[in-house]
């Protein structure tokens, strides 16, 4: 069927060579999830549950593709795929626990209803901004293709979000690297209360999936034996060759968007033409007139189904409410993980033994041999070579970053040495290569996302701030994913290749920062961030890359994620906290004044090393924090804030901040200067001295 009003027809089974048992069994998963809904309806009703979005009428799309598929490919879901969990069969008792907001729920009452996952299960739930559950079911085929596994991925979509960028960017991608991937897009006639004759202009969603490259494919949502025998064909060949598939599902949403929204901005005539339709009762009616299920079967079936579902709410109503504990909550933030001990003869990696060592990566360096002038371009360069020796299942992903080697020349030679596998151009397309990264993550694997410059990462600020960030606080699952962020000015480049944009960030719990100044921490951080399983925004000053030298340990190392003291004195007059290019400016600028202060690199932002800072200021008395970006809402500002709030009476002046001007960065460099902070610096420094 290819449009809406030829699915207003009456649904044909056509069993195709499928057994007496398959059809039975998928009664059985259709008819559990709907006992399931009328129950929480129920429970709406009483005001036991605060909210609820409901499936009734599309089921057999739900349970359709959960049963088409093998179970360990995994499933990314929505609000109204309830039949994919019973399908999985994830244990009812939790299932109402996760949507009572209770501690034994899959998110520990820290999302609500299908907003969470199961590994366990190969199911991924969604977030509420819909689109980026796409890009991450293309990384995991991207996984899936990379250690040709011979598996396939599967993510729901509904037809309001197919207007989402995302969707655009994650299907091309898909088609660009032929990633086994089905996109299914449950057409449910309404986006809230948008028919869909406000949402999109051509005939059929479906008809998308020959700008992309792919094939595409209409079929009834309503008919179970329609969704199951399709996509288990489709996933069947996409194993032996993979490429994405387009499928559009023309279903009906019979309830409102949530519970609280209602209906009554669809038409009654609509209502009851697709109640004629519904996926249960017409496949019922199916099986019993041709023999294949008796009216006694069903009422056991369903008798029993019922105390299943009763039972396990009222299991979790008898638990008690959460019992808050802020070590708890902060804790479940970053996965903690273990890093390699490593050991190394002649500057080189011999063996690894693990060792427990939470949020932090360390390794004594004292042994191993330096190098020298190495600059700090090919100090990243080095360390991402490195990391790609280490890590077997580490893949890079960026624009140009293949043969030709970036924009910066940091990955040059990578394609011929590790394979265009693992070193991977992407097309402009920031949102989905980050939500691919995540989804390479979910598959096994660690995943590198190089932005051309830190400025393009508004485009994919979603999937970091609410994917990335959050996803090991909401079920326990970590994104083990790096981006490279080339940053900062004083090259003229004006204001969309020049800001200093890392405290975006630094205010979303979940992500961690790394900002290294000097040769030897750009290529340690950068290990210790590919150590780390958690999400790690590694910043690279531009102006650094070609006109910074220094020595560098060979071979593989990481760096302590403390901050580290860059010059000192006895009796130093003032501390100044910093990191990137304004550990450079602070040394020239003490230099020129003949000041001895105490220079600290901050060297990571998140997660920040309050106990260094204490010590600094306690010695000296006086502060002044220092960084590119502009002054307002920089993270100077916070740093401030804790020292006033906790060393108040260790100062002996107020705290002072020197930052970039509130504008954005011009282009014309005597503009530029003006903008950034290095001129400002000393007078700064001579205020605070004779204060």
């Amino acid at each position: 069927m290819s449009t809406t009003s030829d699915a207003l027809v009456p649904i044909h089974f056509d069993r195709k060579k499928l057994s007496d048992s398959t059809l039975r069994l998928l009664y059985k998963k259709l008819i559990y999830p709907r006992l399931i809904e009328d129950k929480m309806l129920i429970l709406i009703r009483q005001g036991k549950v605060s909210k609820w979005f409901s499936g009734v009428g599309q089921e057999a799309i739900s349970v359709g593709c959960a049963a088409a598929l093998r179970d360990n490919e995994f499933i990314f879901t929505m609000h109204r795929n309830l039949g994919v969990f019973t399908t999985r069969e994830l244990p009812l008792d939790q299932l109402f626990l996760q949507w009572q907001g209770k501690a034994g729920g899959f998110t520990k009452g820290r999302d609500r209803s299908f907003h969470f996952g199961s590994k366990a299960h190969h199911i991924v739930g969604m977030i509420s901004h819909l689109g980026p559950q796409l890009s991450l079911a293309a990384g995991v085929a991207l996984a899936h293709k990379i250690r040709q596994e011979g598996r396939v991925s599967l993510a729901f979509t509904g037809d309001g979000a197919t207007s989402q960028g995302e969707f655009h960017e994650a299907l091309n991608l898909a088609a660009v690297w032929q990633l086994p991937v089905i996109f299914v897009i449950e057409n449910n006639q309404y986006g809230l209360s948008t028919p869909t004759n406000e949402q999109y202009a051509c005939k059929d969603l479906v008809d998308r999936a020959v700008g992309y490259g792919m094939n595409g494919v209409v079929i009834d949502g309503n008919n179970i034996l329609d969704v199951y025998t399709t996509i288990a064909a489709l996933a069947a060949d996409m194993r032996e060759n993979p490429r994405p598939v387009l499928v559009e599902c023309k279903t009906f949403r019979v309830r409102g968007h949530e519970e609280a929204s209602g209906t009554k901005y669809v038409p009654d005539t609509l209502q009851k033409t697709w109640a004629e339709r519904d996926p249960i009762n017409n496949y019922e009616q199916f099986l019993l007139e041709n023999q294949l299920i008796t009216e006694g079967e069903i009422n056991e079936l369903k008798k029993d189904f019922k105390k299943r579902i009763n039972d396990a709410a009222d299991f979790a109503f008898a638990q008690s409410t959460i019992e808050p504990s802020e070590s708890v909550e902060l804790g479940d933030v970053f996965k903690k993980f273990e890093i390699s001990n490593l050991t190394f003869e002649d500057g080189k990696l011999q063996t690894a033994q693990h060792a427990q060592m939470p949020n932090t990566a360390t390794l004594q360096t004292s042994d191993l041999k330096l190098q020298t002038n190495i600059r700090f371009v090919d100090a990243i360069s080095e360390g991402l070579r490195e990391a790609m020796l280490r890590h077997d299942n580490l893949v890079l992903m960026g624009q140009d970053i293949a043969e030709y080697g970036g924009v910066f020349k940091i990955t040059d030679g990578f394609a011929a040495q590790f394979g265009k596998a693992r070193v991977r151009n992407t097309p402009l397309c920031e949102s989905a290569v980050i939500g691919a990264a995540l989804g390479l993550s979910i598959g096994g694997m660690k995943a590198m996302v190089e932005m051309q410059f830190a400025d393009f990462v508004s485009c994919g600020f979603n999937q970091i701030v609410n994917n990335l960030a959050k996803i090991n606080y909401r079920w326990g699952e970590n994104a083990d994913v790096v981006i490279r962020m080339p940053t900062g000015g004083s090259m003229g480049a004006g204001p969309f290749h020049s800001q200093s944009n890392e405290a975006w960030f630094t205010h979303v719990a979940g992500l961690k920062i790394f900002y290294p100044s000097t040769p030897e921490d750009a290529k340690g951080l950068l290990l210790a961030a590919f150590d780390d399983p958690n999400p790690v925004l590694f910043f690279e000053h531009k102006a650094l890359y070609r006109s910074l030298t220094g020595e560098v340990t060979e071979g593989y190392f990481t760096t302590d994620l403390k901050a580290r003291v860059v010059k000192t004195s006895d009796i130093p007059p003032l501390s100044i906290l910093t990191y990137g290019l304004g550990v450079q400016w602070a040394k020239t600028a003490c230099a020129a004044l003949a000041i001895e202060a105490e220079i600290i690199d901050l060297r990571v932002l998140v997660p920040l090393d309050y106990e260094t800072i204490e010590k600094t200021v306690k010695k000296t008395g006086k502060v002044l924090i220092l960084h590119e970006d502009n002054l307002f809402g920089g993270i100077g500002g916070e740093i401030a804030a804790w020292i006033s709030e906790h060393l108040f009476e260790a100062l002996d002046a107020p705290v002072m901040r020197v930052a970039s001007l509130d504008m954005p960065i011009p282009f014309a460099q005597s503009l530029e200067r003006i903008f950034l902070p290095e001129e400002r610096l000393r007078r700064a420094l001579e205020k605070l001295v004779n204060y």
